[in-house]
């Protein structure tokens, strides 16, 4: 005869058991939700570019097991991304060395034993931290711009002002008198003229242009001009 007790474990018992099913059922939910996203999801050893996880997607996409991902480090990255791109793996590296929040972008990558190159864009972020803040792991997501784009004119516009919002900021380094030049050397004033128009020696616009050419990253007055067009300037 069972006795209170013995009937208080068995029910005891049976709610951990259907808890115990109802959990699997989730994770074997999200499991599956994350191997069929349309994206390239992974997680990775911030300091050896060694992956720990990606979905089956990624898998697909690249052509490449996760067991092969995980032996190859950074030589994965280097078989996968175009030799002009391959920078940004260790870029992004570096970056978070550095404590980074946030490092994304577009690249060119190719699927295992083919030859036509694929645009993604895509991000990381930090996802686990050692005992001492250091970024240990980085989460990431990229999804192929190629695959199924139907929105052509919204992508173009889209990459315009991506790159017009990305100059804004570019130029909001400059002070007040650096963006009086700028304006005036897009008009196509030389020092000598700008001086006079600003009330300044010729030796002090002189500065102040290689000051803005540093700032803003450009080697000559021709690639200064492009860069304050591309945000407005007439």
């Amino acid at each position: 005869m069972l006795t209170d007790s013995d009937m208080g474990q068995n029910y005891s018992l049976n709610a951990l058991q259907k808890e115990n099913e109802l959990l699997k059922t989730r994770i074997q939910s999200l499991e599956s939700l994350l191997n069929n996203v349309p994206a390239l999801l992974y997680t990775h050893q911030n300091s050896t570019k060694t992956i720990n996880w990606c979905n089956r997607y990624m898998e697909d996409v690249t052509g490449y097991t996760i067991a092969e991902m995980n032996s190859m480090g950074l030589d994965f990255f280097r078989d996968i991304m175009h030799p002009d791109d391959f920078d940004l793996a260790v870029i992004a590296q570096q970056s978070f060395k550095e404590n980074k929040n946030v490092f994304g972008g577009v690249l060119r990558f190719r699927k295992r034993g083919t030859e036509n190159w694929y645009w993604l864009t895509g991000m990381a972020i930090p996802y686990t931290r050692d005992e001492h803040g250091n970024v240990k792991e980085v989460i990431c997501a990229f999804v192929d711009m190629t695959m199924a784009m139907d929105t052509n004119d919204q992508l173009a516009e889209a990459m315009l002002d991506v790159m017009r919002r990305k100059h804004e900021d570019v130029i909001s380094k400059l002070t007040l008198r650096e963006r009086d030049i700028l304006k005036l050397t897009v008009k196509g004033l030389n020092n000598k003229e700008i001086a006079a128009e600003l009330n300044l020696s010729r030796y002090t616009v002189e500065t102040h242009r290689k000051n803005i050419r540093i700032k803003l990253k450009v080697r000559n007055t021709t690639e200064l001009i492009a860069l304050a067009r591309k945000v407005g300037y007439q």
